[in-house]
């Protein structure tokens, strides 16, 4: 399980900085040689010609990003949970930290949680479900990198999905779950309330289902994509999907940063 929790922290580590593959912006034919600019250069100087590039150059294009040596490990926290007006709720929450060690070595815990609870038995329509409401089509929906996608067929709702990617060495896992616990899940009597998630070797995966729709999470290291998927059909639900990823850096020593100022001096020589 390790290996498989390894394999995740690099994609997670490329994804945030901007190291994963782009998508080309446009398809089909070439397009055709951009036109040449020319800047007036100052008095006594070589002409200065720029070429303007399309989309097809630009996206194979990177700007800075945090350096691979730098990330000393990370702490994903996922958690997506579901409110109907009848009371009931469904509730999915899981951590995943990996860290280097002294020795170098990469280690790493895992913790899930889920929860179906409340609600008015024997009443469907308390759900606020509306069965002539249709909201689909989401999960068809493919990109790298993040996405994120809202479907809404009702009224009086909330659904809001969000993702933090941030450098912070003091993150905080989530407390409740079973430690080292790859997945978790749960249902009301019935099995029309259920709420799951799952750690493994194809990534993250983060499910509630409900009468008024589903919510969703998946990150999938083999194509380096994070999708929050909302469907609501219904009314008065109150539906939150929230990724966080922190990721921890190492202090750079000394030496590094005295070799860093040469080399941005000798740089500016040129």
């Amino acid at each position: 399980m390790k290996s498989h929790f390894s394999q995740l922290g690099v994609v997670l580590c490329a994804i945030a900085c901007g190291a994963s593959g782009l998508a080309q912006a446009s398809e089909g034919a070439a397009p055709p040689p951009a036109p040449e600019l020319s800047i007036a250069p100052e008095p006594g100087a070589a002409p200065l010609r720029v070429q303007l590039v399309g989309d097809d150059v630009l996206a194979t294009q990177t700007g800075k990003y945090a350096g691979a040596t730098m990330i000393s490990g990370f702490v994903l926290n996922v958690i997506s949970q579901w409110q109907m007006p009848n009371g009931a709720s469904a509730l999915a929450q899981g951590s995943l930290s990996a860290v280097h060690n002294d020795s170098g070595q990469l280690t790493s815990s895992v913790s899930t949680f889920a929860r179906v609870s409340g609600g008015a038995h024997g009443h469907a329509g308390d759900s606020g479900a509306d069965p002539n409401a249709q909201a689909r089509g989401g999960q068809n929906i493919g990109v790298n990198g993040v996405s994120q996608v809202t479907q809404v067929a009702g009224d009086r709702n909330s659904g809001i999905n969000s993702a933090l990617i941030d450098f912070n060495n003091s993150a905080v896992t989530l407390t409740t779950g079973s430690a080292n616990a790859p997945s978790a899940s749960a249902s009301n009597s019935t099995g029309s309330v259920k709420a799951g998630i799952s750690f493994g070797g194809n990534g993250v995966s983060v499910a509630l289902q409900t009468p008024a729709g589903l919510a969703t999470q998946t990150i999938a290291p083999s194509n380096g994509q994070i999708a929050q998927l909302l469907q609501i059909a219904g009314n008065n639900q109150q539906v939150a999907n929230a990724l966080q990823l922190h990721l921890q850096t190492q202090q750079m020593p000394a030496s590094m940063l005295r070799q860093l100022g040469v080399l941005q001096a000798l740089q500016n020589r040129r």
